[in-house]
């Protein structure tokens, strides 16, 4: 990779946050977090340069390849777990501790590792889930980069019935777009990108988290 120091160089934040939802946690919107040059420059180089797995889980018997390749980066010793699929950290590529510090500035938050995920069409996607493993310790913050063509990611609270929000909440999370879940979040909401039979473009997810 070439310049990678001077991606970001004069290119300062252009969306302020907005607030999806403040109750049972907290959901904040950054459309056009990251310009459509730089978006478009940042997805080819996770495309071609980023380990991707495909990763299997086990189902009435059989390995079953989960529907998206993922990939697990972070600082020395951060393994996680999810869904029975163990991942040890890779050394942080550099375009990965750009975006970091990106979003770390703009939050006051601090991320140690990320799990990216490659939507390649509309039949990859991810089933409804919180990021609640122990790694992650009580009410993690995560914030969520995306790059590619855009995906419906919808929550849905797990006490509907005793709540007043709507059953399921939908978000468009579009290009350069950066989503972030705090406080009780993970122990209120399950999220999902579904499926789709849409012709979409492919997309990059970076998911990033900090690992105690």
């Amino acid at each position: 990779m070439t310049n990678q120091t001077n991606l970001f160089d004069s290119i300062p934040s252009n969306s302020s946050g907005k607030t999806i939802f403040n109750d049972d946690g907290k959901v904040i919107l950054y459309n056009h977090f990251f310009n459509s040059v730089e978006s478009d420059k940042f997805l080819k180089i996770l495309i071609e340069e980023i380990q991707w797995s495909q990763e299997f889980i086990k189902m009435y018997g059989k390995s079953i390849p989960i529907p998206r390749l993922t990939a697990w980066y972070g600082d020395p010793d951060k393994p996680y777990t999810y869904s029975g699929i163990a991942m040890k950290s890779q050394a942080w590529h550099p375009l990965l501790l750009e975006i970091k510090n990106r979003i770390e500035s703009e939050t006051d938050r601090i991320f140690n590792s990320v799990l990216l995920n490659y939507y390649r069409d509309g039949n990859d996607s991810v089933s409804w889930h919180s990021d609640n493993e122990v790694e992650l310790g009580e009410n993690p913050t995560i914030g969520s980069v995306s790059f590619g063509g855009m995906r419906k990611f919808s929550l849905k609270h797990k006490n509907p019935e005793h709540h007043n929000h709507k059953k399921l909440v939908d978000i468009e999370l579009t290009q350069g777009s950066f989503l972030l879940m705090e406080g009780e979040c993970q122990s209120y909401w399950l999220h999902q990108i579904a499926k789709t039979k849409k012709q979409v473009d492919p997309r990059i997810n970076l998911t990033f988290r900090f690992i105690e």
